[in-house]
């Protein structure tokens, strides 16, 4: 299953483009996921799959869950948890094209208000960061939601500020497909 979201918005568009190649597309994420939950998971959700191109968007619930205080993380934690992830990836599969995504939040829109600035965006210099000591893709999806807000408000693209809306997911999609070409 691919979900309802960007993953399988661009993955439609990316089977029926290629549809010659046969290609394989798994969505892996969890809703709720940390970066330490996906870490315990990776042999089985990703090395063992032995992908090819392997995209990956985590951290929003890394900030979210300690702001609302169900889980004690750091972006200490974070970072470290990130790097040892990637540097996993890297020596188990030296060949894979990495595709690292941006987390991003739509400021005033429910769950996302002031108490997560300034310290979300040391999540988001962490991943610019890790996509550039790691030879990967960066999707800048903060970029691409900020810009759509000029369109339309905050909560079309999403209903509580991190979730997209199918709206939100078609942006995503294009987004996350016009950088991997």
């Amino acid at each position: 299953s691919l979900g309802s979201g960007y993953v399988f918005l661009a993955g439609a568009t990316l089977l029926e483009k290629y549809a010659p190649f046969d290609l394989k597309i798994y969505n892996k994420g969890i809703s709720g996921n940390k970066v330490f939950q996906l870490a315990e998971r990776w042999d089985k959700d990703c090395l063992d799959i032995k992908p090819s191109v392997l995209s990956i968007l985590i951290g929003v619930n890394d900030i979210w869950h300690t702001l609302d205080g169900n889980y004690n993380g750091t972006i200490e934690k974070y970072r470290n948890y990130y790097d040892k992830l990637l540097e996993r990836t890297k020596k188990a599969l030296p060949d894979v094209k990495l595709i690292i995504c941006e987390p991003f939040a739509v400021p005033g829109v429910k769950a996302v208000d002031d108490k997560w600035y300034p310290g979300f965006y040391d999540y988001q210099r962490t991943v610019k960061e890790l996509s550039i000591k790691y030879n990967a893709v960066f999707v800048p999806f903060q970029k691409v939601y900020d810009e759509a807000q000029k369109r339309a408000p905050g909560a079309y693209w999403t209903g509580d500020g991190v979730h997209p809306s199918i709206a939100g997911a078609q942006l995503m999609a294009r987004t996350w497909l016009e950088f991997i070409q």
